[in-house]
């Protein structure tokens, strides 16, 4: 499920703030998606600070009975390849100096 995943903006997209949230576009496949609430924008803004969906959507304040529809418009922003799964570093992966 997508509120237990890691994500991020698209290094391909740019986001335009607007009085009623924001404009998305995707430079490479051209589509342009219409952010229509702040807080969605704000959590877009964040997913890559996060470990995952559910801890962007608690940090920007989003009440947990509207967890679902954020996670299926952010599903509908992960379609149009706005948002992209974020592969986190595996733990130990950094080596150490002896």
């Amino acid at each position: 499920m997508i509120l237990d995943e890691p994500w991020r903006l698209s290094p391909s997209v740019a986001l335009r703030p607007e009085p009623f949230g924001a404009l998305a576009y995707h430079f490479g496949n051209r589509k342009l998606t219409f952010l229509k609430r702040p807080e969605l924008v704000r959590v877009v803004e964040g997913l890559a600070q996060h470990p995952d969906v559910r801890s962007a959507l608690v940090a920007v304040g989003v009440p947990e009975g509207q967890h679902a529809a954020y996670a299926a418009a952010l599903e509908g922003l992960a379609e149009a390849d706005m948002i992209r799964p974020r592969p986190d570093v595996p733990t130990g992966s950094v080596e150490e100096s002896a």
